[in-house]
């Protein structure tokens, strides 16, 4: 008898800890089904997950399984040693850099109205979470920053659309969720396989969006 290509489906997600492209899940039948089958056995098998500890999302780099994130806290005590945590100056940068980007660290100088050191650059860069993507043709011709496909599956999202709506005139407070959000991805990614990997959603935020404070013309 056939094995159900849908139990397949679900097995090969569940036994791997990175993300699955449509076109990589495709070679585990031989090209018997095509692109769009897929598609369809991923949303059924997604839609009979609802509901329970663990869900199948779709990142940047393809599907995955994850655990919901309300679920995180439980989860936490399973981890009592925290992994080290990042510092605001991180936090702010990386923040600025998703929302704005690309940028140079001079842009990011003048958001936060201070110096951006380059152990700072280099955390994120480390991280896999930002790269270079080219040069700004100005003096002195300076690195342009941009997130990376990494720092999407990290936090959970498919693509930079996914981030919650920018709010420039909103509360400081908000500024304080979406910090929060992301030293909780980042605890998170490092302290468990990306297959079990806290969602990152807009409920992290604040209701009405974040804003990043920026400084008066």
């Amino acid at each position: 008898m056939p094995m159900d290509a849908t139990l397949v489906l679900e097995a090969a997600l569940l036994s791997t800890p990175q993300p699955l492209t449509v076109a990589a899940l495709r070679t585990l039948f031989d090209g018997a089904l095509d692109s769009a089958d897929i598609e369809q056995r991923l949303q059924h098998l997604q839609a009979q997950w609802q509901g329970r500890g663990v869900e199948l999302v779709r990142v940047a780099s393809g599907w995955r399984f994850q655990t919901r994130p309300e679920v995180r806290d439980h989860l936490d005590r399973l981890h009592p040693d925290k992994p080290p945590r990042y510092s605001r100056a991180v936090l702010e940068t990386l923040a600025i850099i998703a929302y704005r980007q690309p940028v140079t660290r001079g842009d990011i100088e003048d958001i936060r109205g201070v110096t951006v050191g380059s152990q700072i650059i280099k955390q994120l860069e480390d991280r896999g979470w930002i790269e270079e993507i080219g040069y700004r043709e100005t003096v002195g011709r300076p690195a342009l920053l941009a997130t990376t496909r990494q720092f999407l599956d990290d936090l959970g999202l498919r693509s930079l659309a996914d981030l919650p709506l920018l709010d420039p005139q909103g509360d400081p407070a908000e500024q304080e969720a979406l910090l929060a959000a992301l030293q909780q991805a980042g605890d998170a990614s490092e302290q468990t396989a990306p297959a079990t990997a806290a969602a990152f959603t807009p409920d992290l935020f604040a209701e009405d969006g974040m804003a990043l404070k920026t400084p008066a013309p």
